[in-house]
């Protein structure tokens, strides 16, 4: 929802980064979002600060959101931070995320036993979801709640701050080629900003775990062991091991994704195979509700990612990112028990065009 992709510890920018000409459509979609997301929180805080080079900052990699942000955005991004960031405000402007007090919690005991019967129990109640197949004229619609935490440096002192909650909002075609984001720390209007592709060179990503469509995931198998092989293979060499990186892929897809109801049982399915995984028996998400988690930690950042869902439903809630072991390095100023990253899905449906939201379907 990547520097080991797509979930890994802070990554650095320095002033020099604003310079640096818009990447080439060979990287692929979730790295741009990756530097559209650092780069813009960049703009942001050194907004804040009156200055270009007041302040740098490093933001943690969010979860790859299911849909990312065109090339094109962010060589505007780009351009904006080299020669007119600091002229002063647009007209539409989107209004800059708050700045909250320091997200953290009481990190809960993780616990093998019972996970693959609460997979089970939540793989049949995701069965159950009647939601019809998406229409190709039709748009998959997801508003989240969302935060992150970063840290931020000026004038050489460096401190870790975390966003206030913000909303965002995505349409999606079913083929993956049209959509809408609206999201303030990426997009440079409140407005929001296209996801049309192809992009201004002609290019259309093909589908797949790092840019998944609707029909991409309707045709995907249903079986866990199959399921599980092919992720493992569309996926090597990305993350800090096989096993960590099958269960964000799969954790990414719970996000701004609308699977056929087969599959979304299938993939918790493919989870309880996954080594590692633990049952969390407390864990709350960005709208502050209370559930109950299955995680994994990735040993190498020592962040332990939690899939949320309501204790009595099993239905999901949203998602969350925890710093369970000590972070090292220049990335020591995160303690254990920050939250680093944080969502809550508000709403998943399907709407008839881009930027309908529910309440204005009749």
């Amino acid at each position: 929802m990547t520097p080991n992709p797509p979930h890994s510890g802070p990554a650095t920018w320095d002033e020099t980064a604003a310079l640096l000409p818009a990447p080439m459509r060979a990287l692929p979609a979730d790295r741009h979002e990756f530097h559209k997301e650092t780069l813009m929180s960049k703009i942001a805080q050194d907004r804040e600060a009156g200055s270009p080079s007041a302040a740098k900052s490093r933001g943690f990699r969010l979860p790859r959101p299911a849909i990312t942000v065109p090339v094109t955005a962010f060589a505007l991004a780009a351009v904006v931070t080299a020669g007119v960031a600091f002229s002063g405000k647009s007209a539409e402007e989107p209004p800059a995320v708050a700045t909250g007090p320091l997200m953290t919690t009481k990190i809960g005991a993780g616990s093998v036993a019972g996970v693959p019967a609460l997979l089970n129990q939540i793989a049949t109640a995701a069965s159950k979801d009647g939601h019809p197949a998406v229409k190709a004229d039709q748009f998959v619609y997801v508003e989240s709640k969302t935060a992150s935490t970063s840290i931020k440096t000026v004038d050489n002192k460096s401190t870790v701050v975390s966003e206030k909650p913000y909303k965002r909002q995505v349409w999606a075609s079913p083929d993956g080629v049209n959509g809408w984001l609206i999201d303030p720390t990426t997009n440079e209007s409140a407005k929001g900003e296209t996801l049309n592709l192809p992009d201004e060179q002609g290019n259309t990503p093909k589908a797949g775990f790092n840019h998944p469509s609707y029909d991409f995931l309707a045709n995907l198998t249903t079986d866990p062991d199959e399921l599980l092989k092919l992720i493992y293979k569309e996926t090597k060499g990305q993350g800090n091991s096989p096993e960590q990186q099958a269960f964000a892929t799969i954790g990414d897809l719970l996000g701004e994704t609308y699977p056929p109801a087969a599959l979304s049982a299938a993939l918790f399915k493919t989870a309880a195979k996954i080594p590692g995984v633990v049952l969390v028996k407390n864990a709350r998400d960005a709208a502050g509700r209370e559930g109950i988690a299955v995680a994994r930690l990735d040993e190498a950042s020592g962040q332990r990612e939690e899939w949320i869902f309501n204790k009595e439903t099993y239905t999901f809630l949203g998602q969350r990112i925890l710093q369970v072991n000590q972070a090292s390095g220049e990335d020591s100023l995160i303690k254990p028990g920050t939250i680093t990253f944080t969502s809550a899905i508000v709403q998943r449906t399907i709407v008839s065009k881009i930027k309908e939201v529910p309440s204005q379907t009749a």
